[in-house]
């Protein structure tokens, strides 16, 4: 189901619903952009600690942002079946503030979106709104002191606001107090936005939503107003301003209340876009980040992680995309003597959901039990336990990002350690280039005529080895910390200095007490 700015008030109490007797909620997000290019080395690197990585991705998190988020809500029936709600939400940045929201958008992410059939004009029209704890902040501030602003620079939202106006300041001239008129054809957020603007505007007007897209205006007296402003009655209380500019973020509010296990796959770029745009401004450090999401979902399962560690133990090939995965989960030939695998049934237009059946091959084959015809949710969650909090880290120096404790650093083939002779100049890139028809190295400078290579792939870096044995520039060995690590070189070198002064101090202190 699609869910725009429209229809998002009327959707909410029941996808709420569904949220608390759900097993658990899975989601994924769409970006303006991923990586930004315009930040000097902010490429993933092998090299990437993950407070180093976390230090790149979060500049490009606060330059962009999300324009979809897909929730899947599964819920256990009687038998071994759940019940899956999907929903699509179409995301925009909330125009109601002091200050303008300004993102970045990727070429390549844009094209990847417009290849999928995205729809760029629900976006833009009809996104819900959101914003953190600092951006309601600020706007419950120039609330209460009457500073605030609608930031609509779209023509569109310019003429439904002028158009308004125009009708009202037109009517209102003749007309008698307590007399009113209608408003029509507002959609979703415009509903707020056209009440406040006239509100501040005219001092001897009152507003009411009636029904959807209309709004009632009526002429009253300054004393008459003030009464109704300050009435139970008022559509337009703080509570109610910040309950709509707040949009889509009472929704992650609700799955934060919830506390259900949270599923993605490949989830840190969303766990930390969830983290800046509805909770807080991503904090500069790596591990209050962390404690953070531990403290919103304390059960994070990682699809990507789950699946590395299945092919890892064999039980079944390696395939690289989700689709793939899922085929391969559902082949009878998997798991032919153990119960059926869980029944998933869609209550909107969506399908293929890898966890469960994952989960359901775990549990068939970690128990020398026989294993239940219909295992409960919490046998899946026992099985996957050491999965849980594990986020897939793509490309960097640790295997996943440990939520609830500390890293467990990455299994890499071991580095390589290049060193030139008789090429004078050559650059990181130009090492890159010599190497990357062998395998994807990434390169690091070591010293004036050294470089480290690291890979992922042990067969390339033995084909590495064995290819540029006798090369007459380049002499690829395996890289030693002890002997090749500068800080190491330069403590010998002056161990050796010590060394040899202290062996002249002797000698010469023995000569003179001769």
């Amino acid at each position: 189901m699609e869910v725009g700015a429209e229809n998002f008030a009327r959707c909410l109490p029941h996808i709420r619903r569904c949220i608390l007797r759900a097993a658990f909620v899975a989601l994924d997000m769409e970006f303006t952009g991923l990586h930004s290019t315009c930040l000097q080395n902010n490429e993933p690197s092998l090299f990437d600690s993950p407070a180093e990585r976390y230090v790149k991705a979060r500049q490009s998190v606060q330059r962009f942002t999300p324009v979809q988020l897909g929730l899947a809500i599964f819920s256990k029936e009687n038998s071994n079946k759940y019940v899956v709600h999907s929903y699509n939400f179409f995301l925009f940045p909330s125009t109601l503030g002091i200050r303008d929201t300004e993102f970045t958008l990727s070429a390549s992410s844009i094209k990847f979106l417009s290849h999928y059939g995205f729809d760029f004009n629900k976006f833009l029209k009809d996104g819900i709104p959101y914003m953190n704890e600092v951006q309601e902040k600020i706007l419950r501030q120039h609330l209460l002191a009457g500073t605030w602003k609608v930031c609509s620079t779209s023509s569109a939202d310019r003429d439904v606001l002028k158009k308004a106006i125009d009708e009202v300041t037109s009517w209102i001239t003749a007309a008698k107090e307590e007399e009113t008129m209608i408003l029509q054809d507002l959609n979703g957020y415009h509903m707020l936005e056209v009440q406040l603007v006239l509100r501040q505007a005219l001092k001897n007007v009152w507003t009411e939503p009636v029904g959807d897209k209309k709004v009632m205006v009526k002429k009253v007296s300054p004393q008459r107003r003030q009464l109704l402003e300050n009435s139970s009655y008022d559509h337009c209380q703080e509570k109610l301003i910040l309950l709509s500019a707040r949009g889509f973020t009472n929704l992650f509010l609700i799955l934060v209340k919830a506390k259900k296990p949270l599923v993605g796959h490949n989830m840190l770029m969303d766990l930390m876009h969830l983290h800046d745009k509805f909770y807080r401004p991503l904090p500069e450090s790596y591990e209050e980040f962390k404690r953070n999401i531990h403290n919103l979902f304390p059960v994070i399962i990682d699809t990507k992680t789950v699946i590395k560690s299945v092919q890892k133990k064999g039980l079944f090939p390696r395939v690289s995309s989700l689709l793939e995965v899922y085929a391969v989960l559902c082949s009878s030939n998997l798991n032919p003597k153990g119960p059926p695998c869980p029944v998933i049934a869609l209550a909107s237009g969506c399908s293929r959901y890898v966890l469960l059946m994952s989960a359901h091959l775990l549990l068939c084959r970690s128990t020398d039990d026989a294993v239940e015809a219909e295992p409960s949710f919490s046998q899946y969650l026992t099985v996957l336990a050491e999965h849980v909090d594990k986020v897939n880290f793509i490309r960097g120096g640790v295997s996943s990002i440990n939520f609830s404790g500390e890293d467990a650093p990455c299994r890499h083939p071991p580095a390589l350690v290049v060193h030139v002779r008789g090429w004078p100049g050559l650059t990181e890139r130009q090492i890159y280039q010599e190497f990357k028809a062998r395998c994807r190295f990434d390169v690091r400078r070591l010293s004036k005529n050294q470089f480290i290579l690291l890979s992922n792939k042990y067969k390339q870096v033995k084909l590495v080895l064995r290819d540029y044995r006798h090369h007459p520039h380049l002499q690829v060995s395996v890289y030693r910390h002890w002997r090749h690590s500068p800080s190491v070189n330069c403590l010998l070198q002056i161990s050796g200095i010590v060394a040899l002064w202290s062996l002249l101090a002797f000698v010469l202190g023995g000569a003179r007490s001769c």
